[in-house]
């Protein structure tokens, strides 16, 4: 594994509709192929290549006070390559 590097990194909370809101906001941005990542004086562009490879996990994490659940979506692209996809995800 190589080394990684964190760009940018925002984490707070929100109702579920404004992370709804946000979740459509990004999806427009992966569309369009680019996303501008900003918080304060710290920016981040991002281009989005046509093809990724996108990673969809549920955990559910119980520790001594309490359990928390946790939905991850991750998209990951190589810079200068593409990748084929392993095959559809469905959401129900």
């Amino acid at each position: 594994m190589g080394k990684e590097v964190v760009l940018f990194k925002n984490e707070e909370k929100m109702s579920s509709g404004e992370a709804a809101a946000l979740l459509r906001k990004i999806a427009q941005k992966i569309e369009k192929g680019e996303i501008v990542l900003e918080r304060g004086k710290k920016t981040v562009n991002l281009s989005i290549p046509s093809q990724l490879e996108v990673e969809v996990k549920a955990e559910k994490e119980t520790g001594k006070k309490k359990t928390t659940m946790k939905l991850e979506v991750e998209l990951e692209w190589p810079l200068g390559g593409s990748r084929t996809p392993a095959g559809p995800l469905k959401i129900r």
